[in-house]
């Protein structure tokens, strides 16, 4: 197997793995490009990225340009004489002079089955689709949205109980896998890419925290698939006595009765839907800690037949 002369470009804990796989490949990895420090948490510290902070322990220097665009960003990837990048959920758009300077290109590990889901988030929005499947697919990188080639795909099932934070986990190995056989594939020369289908094309706009407000006049299937998707960002929930209670994890159930979309059904937290119920299984009211849906209506005094909002 051919070793290759990567940069790696990356941020969340999303491309981690990726970058732990083709460093274990025994590909040398020359430089890491990652978002800059950013504040964070309660104290507002300027905190390094879960790429910046894996590259450090691994020994590989560590870059965070502001911009790819400029002949000084340009002139200093090139001297890297690089083999291939490696692009994961890195946050800059890479120009054409950045695309063409690789020899076999930038990769890219999309977390979807492309062309379906090009964009931003692509893992919320096949849940929220009610999609039956996603997948990892590594494309050659080109100067669109995700509308590159495809070097290799791989899928994977969104079952009944499927979160966001679950497939994000299995994508992400997923990815790392994926990549290194596209690498050995490419420097062995039996792998090329193959041009995206022309239908079936949509697009993962980015996620917006009003998306997390729940509609109780929605059907039940869509609020439980609202919270699958959008926990832990941006969230979902609603209005109760004019807090904003976060609605954690919840789970669809059938009533036994009809009643006004909002109503509580049981002391259990079974609330009526526009079509169906859902019970509240985990609930965070403002400033405390989470709490089961039973504790959260003794907690407010909330009773059977009472309307939530």
């Amino acid at each position: 197997m051919a070793k290759l002369r990567l940069a790696f470009m990356g941020t969340p804990g999303f491309s981690v793995p990726a970058l732990d796989a083709v460093v274990r490949a025994g590909h040398e990895v020359e430089a890491v490009y990652t978002q800059p420090p950013r504040p964070a948490n309660r104290g507002k510290k300027e905190t390094p990225s879960p790429v910046h902070i894996a590259a450090e322990k691994m020994g590989i220097p560590v870059r965070h340009p502001v911009s790819l665009k400029t002949p000084e960003a340009q002139a200093a990837f090139a001297d890297l004489r690089l083999d291939a990048a490696v692009v994961v959920a890195y946050g800059l758009i890479l120009p054409k002079a950045i695309l063409e300077i690789p020899r076999y290109g930038c990769l890219n590990i999309h977390a979807s089955l492309l062309p379906r889901w090009r964009g931003a988030a692509p893992i919320q929005r096949a849940i929220l689709a009610g999609d039956d499947e996603t997948g990892i697919s590594i494309m050659q990188m080109d100067e669109g949205l995700d509308t590159g080639p495809v070097l290799l795909e791989e899928p994977v099932q969104i079952l009944h109980r499927t979160t966001a934070h679950d497939l994000h986990d299995d994508l992400a190995h997923l990815g790392a896998r994926l990549i290194v056989e596209a690498l050995d594939g490419l420097a062995d020369g039996s792998m090329r890419p193959k041009k995206q289908p022309e239908d079936g094309v949509t697009y993962a706009e980015k996620l917006k925290k009003s998306e997390g407000f729940i509609d109780w006049r929605d059907p039940a299937s869509d609020i439980d698939r609202r919270v699958r998707a959008l926990t832990p960002w941006p969230g979902c929930y609603f209005e109760q006595g004019g807090e904003r209670i976060k609605l954690l994890r919840a789970l669809p159930t059938f009533p036994d009765r009809d009643a006004p979309p909002g109503t509580l059904l049981d002391d259990q937290g079974a609330v009526a839907c526009g079509t169906g119920a859902i019970r509240l299984q985990r609930v965070q009211r403002p400033g405390r800690g989470p709490v089961s849906g039973e504790d959260f209506l003794r907690g407010l005094r909330l009773s059977p037949g009472t309307v939530l909002g």
